[in-house]
């Protein structure tokens, strides 16, 4: 099956191409640039568009507005190929892309997204537990990296790839594919927009 995935939760969004389990192809950018990573993919590959089986999208947590545009867009090309969409956690892509450590995601406001007895918890960054000797991956525990290291924990290099919720993991992980409505985004609070018009 050819998989495109990507995510735009984070500050760095992620696409890639992957066909049973191999990678095609894979480019880091910026969220407004997902279409044309999609299209420079596919004519790299010698793909067409037409041969895409399935997308496979982050849910976040993450920005709002990247995990909207990402989202919108799986739906946007759902329709228009004609494919269902399989929406992954981008903690869970974190957390595949770096076996034995812990997935922290900037939250913005003091805060991170980080997985607690495996589900998605949005924490003050100050109050995020911390084993001696594990490592945290994600730009959360780059953002919080002297907190993380004063409790014993290890954060690899700022450039280390590993800090990337790459597509690939989206694509090995992706599971139920359907509806691409079915996607929904993973929110773990209410966004500034709306805390303004309830005020």
């Amino acid at each position: 099956m050819l998989i495109l995935a990507f995510d735009t939760a984070t500050d760095v969004a992620t696409v890639a191409l992957a066909r049973d389990g191999e990678v095609l192809g894979e480019r880091a950018s910026r969220a407004v640039r997902v279409l044309q990573d999609v299209e420079e993919l596919l004519e790299a590959s010698g793909l067409g568009s037409n041969e895409v089986e399935g997308i496979a999208v982050g849910t976040g947590p993450g920005s709002y507005t990247g995990l909207r545009m990402g989202l919108v867009t799986a739906r946007t090309l759902s329709f228009s190929l004609g494919v269902p969409v399989a929406g992954v956690s981008t903690l869970d892509a974190l957390a595949a892309g770096a076996p034995e450590a812990v997935p922290v995601i900037d939250g913005k406001r003091q805060e991170v997204f980080t997985l607690v007895s495996g589900e998605p918890q949005c924490l003050a960054g100050e109050a995020l537990h911390v084993d001696q000797g594990v490592t945290y991956v994600g730009d959360g525990a780059v953002r919080f990296r002297a907190e993380i290291e004063g409790k014993g924990g290890v954060v690899p290099p700022d450039d280390d790839a590993r800090h990337v919720p790459w597509a690939r993991h989206h694509a090995a992980l992706a599971r139920d594919f359907g509806d691409a409505e079915a996607a929904e985004p993973i929110y773990l609070r209410v966004p500034d927009a709306e805390k303004a018009i309830r005020r």
